[in-house]
């Protein structure tokens, strides 16, 4: 169990997240509940999954499995984009409580825009009447643009408590992540290492991991902490969870995480997912 001096977030709604998450995709099967069992007991409090991971259900059995307290675990969940319409997007919060065997959803996001199809604003709607009925603590969004949350947030006057990126050190997000800062909005980075393209042999990460005595993994969460970020790395191996949530006992001093944040490219994406184009249904 992770103890209780342990740093958090504190979000605009007045609840609390973890400093390192754990994200869950794609985790699915008996092989997937087992690695979420894992994390849990390696101190992981904060499980991000989505309808569209299509492991739901195996995310509440891990979570019954693991026997850690329910008021433990932040769970978090994303409406899909077919679903973005405000009765269809209600719906879509209550199906994934029932997959979850959950009464209450800790998290729930719009997992993208989809601008072209318009009805996101729809979807922020459903999530700021959920959180009002009870069903949601903490509502969110996925991939918004700055353009995406000032519409919401003009048409709602509900401000989300936290958008869930793209962020690693080849695409650090500085300008999302000062329009954050502006707007009280916690930044949580999704494929926080960079996936296939991990820069941990780059001469900031590797020099920084020899100094500290700690992997180039470790160094890169521990760049997501100190920017105020809040990496989901999934990992089903043990040992690497638990490697990945020890970011705490080290620090990065400010030239280190200025080094690591100029490894940002101009095409820096690990896919094609600009929030303005990339649909997802």
């Amino acid at each position: 169990m992770a103890p209780a001096s342990t740093p958090t977030h504190r979000l605009s709604d007045g609840t609390d997240a973890p400093l390192v998450g754990f994200g869950t995709y794609p985790l699915r099967g008996e092989e997937g509940i087992a690695a979420m069992v894992s994390a849990l007991e390696a101190g992981y409090r904060y499980l991000d999954t989505a309808v569209n991971y299509e492991n739901e259900e195996e995310v509440g059995e891990a979570l019954r499995r693991s026997g850690v307290p329910r008021e433990e675990v932040r769970v978090a969940t994303k409406v899909p984009g077919r679903f973005h319409a405000r009765d269809l997007a209600l719906q879509s919060l209550h199906d994934s409580a029932g997959r979850l065997g959950l009464e209450q959803l800790d998290v729930a996001l719009i997992h993208w825009p989809n601008p072209s199809r318009d009805l996101y604003p729809q979807a922020w709607q459903a999530l700021v009447e959920a959180q009002q009925e009870g069903l949601v603590r903490t509502i969110g969004v996925s991939n918004f643009t700055e353009a995406h949350l000032a519409r919401i947030v003009e048409e709602s006057g509900v401000t989300p408590a936290l958008n869930q990126l793209e962020l690693h050190p080849l695409f650090p997000q500085e300008q999302m992540r000062a329009v954050h800062e502006r707007l009280g909005i916690l930044t949580q980075a999704w494929s926080p290492l960079g996936k296939r393209q991990a820069p941990f042999a780059a001469d900031p990460v590797a020099a920084a991991a020899e100094a500290h005595g700690v992997s180039p993994g470790q160094v890169i969460l521990r760049w997501h902490v100190q920017l105020g970020s809040m990496p989901l790395p999934k990992s089903a191996t043990p040992s690497r969870q638990r490697e990945n949530l020890d970011v705490t006992g080290f620090a990065l001093t400010d030239d280190e995480v200025t080094a690591i944040t100029g490894l940002a490219r101009p095409d820096g994406r690990l896919f094609g997912g600009d929030p303005d184009t990339h649909e997802e249904m």
